[in-house]
Order: structure tokens, then sequence, then C-alpha cells
């Protein structure tokens, strides 16, 4: 379980961005955060990753393994001349313990298999996308964490990643928070959805958000 108390974070003292946020995820959901362009949604997973501290309040996670994938245009220079087999085995030699999930099986997957060798700078934006997600499944994480993880890829691809995400979330238990700003894609495949707005935030199902704030029909394509 992951549990925030109470928790206010603000830069260099400044106005708080982050206002007495209560969240609790439970084993099993999957959590869209959502919200406008620098309304703290990014903070948020900072601070739960522990990259950030708290002004005040508590994160807790109990999670026995955590992986985080951060958006795609931040991940890695593309003109880096580093193969997908590469990636992934840099990946695993810089991690304190040892590994039991296999680069073959997430390769397969993420139907990655047979671009083993080749340069990530060949990748498309979606196969790209889909090395980092296979990454970061090597350490078989319990609570999976994306960062916007739909982000300058073509829309089929898209379809691809948020269907690989709902079994991974439905079948396998795992346990997903994401940050969107793909509102159709968080609305389909979420659990709950946490909206965070002028620095507060309160959970709400789907279907309640559509009710509230979305007008138009969101479609069946993701």
């Amino acid at each position: 379980m992951l549990k925030i108390n109470n928790l206010y974070f603000s830069y260099n003292n400044q106005r708080n961005l982050l206002i007495n946020i209560n969240l609790t995820v439970n084993h099993g959901d999957y959590i869209s955060i959502i919200g406008s362009n620098g309304s703290g949604k990014s903070t948020l997973i900072r601070l739960i990753l522990g990259l950030l501290t708290p002004d005040s309040g508590t994160i807790e996670n109990t999670y026995p393994t955590t992986a985080y994938v951060p958006q795609r245009f931040n991940q890695l220079n593309t003109h880096f001349p580093i193969t997908v087999n590469e990636v992934l085995n840099c990946y695993k030699k810089v991690q304190k313990k040892s590994l039991t999930v296999k680069i073959p099986d997430v390769l397969k997957l993420l139907h990655l298999n047979g671009k083993e060798n080749t340069l990530i700078g060949q990748l498309s934006g979606g196969q790209c996308q889909k090395l980092f997600i296979a990454r970061a499944l090597l350490g078989n994480p319990k609570l999976l964490i994306l960062d916007e993880p739909s982000n300058g890829i073509d829309r089929q691809s898209q379809i691809e990643i948020y269907g690989f995400l709902r079994t991974l979330n439905r079948q396998d238990k795992t346990t997903i928070i994401c940050v969107e700003h793909n509102l159709q894609a968080a609305v389909k495949n979420s659990t709950a959805l946490y909206h965070i707005e002028k620095g507060h935030g309160h959970i709400c199902l789907p279907q309640q958000y559509i009710k509230e704030h979305l007008k138009n029909d969101i479609g069946e394509n993701y």
C-alpha cells in the first residue's frame, strides 16, 4: 500500500504547490493523476519516489519493489550508439540486487523480440517507450509509476501500450500510478482518478469524472 497523509510541498519556500494531499493506493489499483500543466502532478510523483522531500506530511510506501518510467523525451539521448540489449543489460548491472526477470521475456511481452540488436536511435517513439517500460519490468515491480506514457508517440503505439498496462494491472495485479494528460486513456484504463487543482487533490471514479468534467464521448479506442 502507498499512503500519503497531509502532504504539503513548495519550491524554495514559495507558495505551496501541493496543499494537504491525501491519497491511498491499494494493491491492484490503477490510479491516473490528472490536472492542468503546472498543477504538481509530476512533482507528486517525485515526492513518492523520494526525489523530493515534503515540507510536511508523510508518504508511506510498503510495496517491496517500485519502478519508474519517465516521460519518453527525457529518458535517453537516442543518438547515442547503444542497442536495445545493451540498454537493458546496463540497467541490470547498475542494480544493487539481482534481477530475476529475464531480458528475452520482457522483450517478448512488449513485442520487441527481434529488436535486441537494434540501435535505440532506429526505434520509433512507441518502440522506445516500450523499451523503457521493459527496463522497468526487469525489477518485477509491484508498483509501477509512469509519467505521461503516451507523450509524443503515435496513436497505434498508445493503444498497444495502454492495452499492455491494462493487462499488467488486471491480470498480474501490478499496482499502477500514472501521471496523465491523456484524459481519454485515463478514464478508459483507471480504477480511479486523482485530480489536482490549485494545489488540492481529490479522488474520483472515472464515470464520476466524465459526468462532472467531460462533455464529449471519450470513445472506445484505448
